[in-house]
């Protein structure tokens, strides 16, 4: 019996310590590949650059104390019947530096379906004024796509949420 004390001692520290997940964003990369169009140069679609504020911390009290966020970005498509296509979807920091690039090739999202990208609370590195700039294609019969960001925080009692909406930019 006193052999297994250690043993179970062991066990028991290492079944409690909790697994980090290195990941910055809960969306898998794989989903984007299953999402890849191929559009034709013969579609003659309309092209354009919507832009997107997002906060990944928010000041609080004073410039040195701030809030992490956890950031939902929501790619809408609002037609009943077409599919829209997203070219590429860039995240930049507050200083304008590029942070990631979600996809290089362009994406479809079906008629009145949302894709989104979560970026997660503990992910600062966009800071208190990141923002996104969407490249997206449409017929041009089609509405534009619409972009939302939907930010939250919850600590405790408190809870802090608010959104955003995409200005087409070109």
């Amino acid at each position: 019996m006193r052999n297994w004390v250690p043993f179970i001692f062991l066990l028991l520290i290492f079944s409690c310590t909790e697994k980090t997940k290195e990941e910055v964003s809960s969306i898998d990369p794989v989903n984007w590949s299953n999402r890849i169009a191929n559009i034709s140069e013969q579609d003659s679609l309309l092209n354009g650059t919507s832009y997107l504020s997002v906060y990944s911390e928010i000041y609080s009290e004073t410039e040195h104390r701030t809030h992490n966020l956890t950031s939902t970005i929501s790619m809408r498509n609002t037609n009943l019947k077409d599919t829209i296509y997203i070219q590429k979807a860039e995240y930049f920091d507050t200083k304008g530096n590029p942070i990631r690039t979600y996809f290089d090739e362009p994406i479809y999202i079906k008629p009145m379906e949302t894709v989104e990208i979560v970026i997660d609370e503990k992910d600062r590195s966009g800071g208190t004024g990141a923002n996104f700039l969407f490249q997206w294609s449409i017929k041009p019969t089609l509405h534009e796509p619409y972009f939302e960001g939907v930010m939250i925080s919850t600590s405790g009692q408190q809870g802090l949420s608010f959104t955003t909406e995409g200005r087409r930019v070109e």
